[in-house]
Formats: structure tokens, sequence, C-alpha cells
């Protein structure tokens, strides 16, 4: 029995030495949080309600963090510009109409900087996106920051022809640059998917960076900058929201192993590795 405690006490202190050292590499890390819906109708895993979306961006004011945008990031990595306390970079993906209906206001109450990747083929014409009149407004309020999210957000890791990858890629671009009359430099890749050609086409293509799921924070990497999805529909959101914000580090690393996991065929096993 005191062999037992001995080994169970040897185990609990290793693994608080891993932990230390987990969030200890990843303490000059940034979360990188990435939304796509809020409404009050779909109750779905990409979807919070207003009040959620609220409660969160709230919690970011009130706990000192400081919105920043991927300029000053990127800019920090370039040219050693210093960031300021506790950094975070807002993302939402699509541009539902809910973006400019809901999420706006939000945004303004809290004075908060978010980054719009836009779906460029479906504003000005599908009822449940944005127009892009509507996306120059938010431009102007100096507290979003349009970039591309492709065309049509079809799975660049699965298209054949790099013109095709190139296509989605840089007509994406200068749509946004057409409409918004400033640069796009940044990309959110659809689903998080991407191969080398397309992380190389991305860079051909005049890309600063571009952005992906990985759950972990942002140390480097430009053409792969990890994005820690924030989930709904689901009990619990505004804990599992704090867990992904605070325990990126071990979170990561854990997710990754299930995909992993799940690639490999071995989903039955995956399933016993929680992540929130």
């Amino acid at each position: 029995m005191k062999t037992f405690f001995k080994f169970m006490l040897v185990m609990i202190v290793l693994c608080a030495i891993f932990l230390i050292w987990l969030f200890r590499r990843d303490a000059d890390g940034v979360p990188i949080l990435s939304y796509h819906q809020v409404n009050e109708i779909d109750h779905n895993e990409f979807t919070l309600t207003p009040d959620e979306f609220d409660a969160q961006m709230k919690y970011l004011v009130d706990h000192g963090y400081t919105f920043i945008s991927p300029d000053e990031l990127l800019d920090a990595w370039d040219n050693q510009t210093p960031l300021p306390p506790k950094p975070v970079i807002v993302t939402f993906g699509g541009g539902k109409l809910d973006m400019y209906k809901t999420v706006f206001p939000i945004l303004q109450k809290y004075n908060a900087k978010v980054t719009l990747f836009v779906i460029t083929d479906f504003l000005s014409l599908y009822p449940n996106y944005i127009t892009w009149q509507q996306a120059r407004e938010m431009q102007e309020s100096g507290l979003v920051d349009v970039e591309s999210n492709t065309l049509n957000h079809n799975n660049l890791a699965e298209m054949l022809s790099n013109q095709d990858i190139r296509s989605q890629l840089y007509n994406s671009k200068q749509a946004v640059e057409w409409y918004m009359k400033k640069p796009a430099n940044y990309v959110a890749y659809p689903g998080g998917l991407y191969t080398r050609e397309v992380e190389q086409i991305t860079r051909d293509s005049g890309y600063r960076a571009a952005f992906t799921v990985d759950y972990g924070l942002a140390h480097a990497g430009h053409y792969v900058l990890p994005t820690i999805p924030i989930a709904g529909g689901k009990s619990h959101t505004f804990l599992r929201f704090k867990a992904r914000l605070h325990g990126a580090p071990l979170i990561a690393p854990l997710q990754r192993l299930k995909n992993s996991m799940i690639y490999d065929g071995n989903g039955a096993l995956a399933q016993y590795i929680w992540t929130p």
C-alpha cells in the first residue's frame, strides 16, 4: 500500500512539473478566438446566443485583455514592436448577417476590435449574408477589419488543381481590396484545412498571414496561425469559453492527438480524450 501511495505521489509531482513546463512554454503566446454565428435560432456548436457573446466580450474587458489586430501581432513578430498587456485577437468567419445586426452593436458596446473573414462571393448575394456596404460601414468604425475567407468556402485541401486554389485565394483577395478600398493581408482557410501547396500559394498570392484551427496559442508561423474555436450549442458554454481561453497550452496537444486518432480510424478510442 505504501508503495502504491509513493507511486501516486511521484506521478502527481511529475504531472505538476509537466503542466508548469507546458504553460511556461506558451507564456508569450497570443490567443486568437474564432467565432462564426451569434443568434437565437441556430442552437449548434457554431452558434452562440447574443447574451453568451456579450458575456464573453465583457469577461475579456473586465479581466484586462486588450483587443489587437493581426497587423499588431505580425508587427510584434516581424518588427519587434511591443504588444499591449494580455493581447487577444477575436475573429469571425463567413460574414453572416448577424455580424452586422447582432455582433457589431456588442463590439461597439465594449469597443472590441475583431477581424472578419468574409466569403466574398456570398456578400450582397444571399440574404443571410452582409452586403459590401454593411462591411464598409463596420470597417469604417475602426472596430472591424474585413479580410478574406476565400471565394465560396470550398475545402482548399481537397482541390486537385493549384489553379483553382489560387483562384479562391487571389480572387477573393482582389474582391476585398476592390470593395473595401484597402489591402487584404489575411485569409482564413475554410474549415481550417490546408496543405503545403495551399500554404505556398497563399504566400505567393500576397497574403501576410493565414489562419487555421489548432486550439493553441499563436507564437509564430505566419501561414498556419492557430485559432481557438469558441463553441456554443451545449451546456456550460461560458465555462467552456474560459477553459479554452486559459487552458489552450493543454487543450491543443490533446485535441491534436484526438484528431490524429480519428484520422487513423481510431474514433472509438478518440472519444475518451476529453476536451471542452
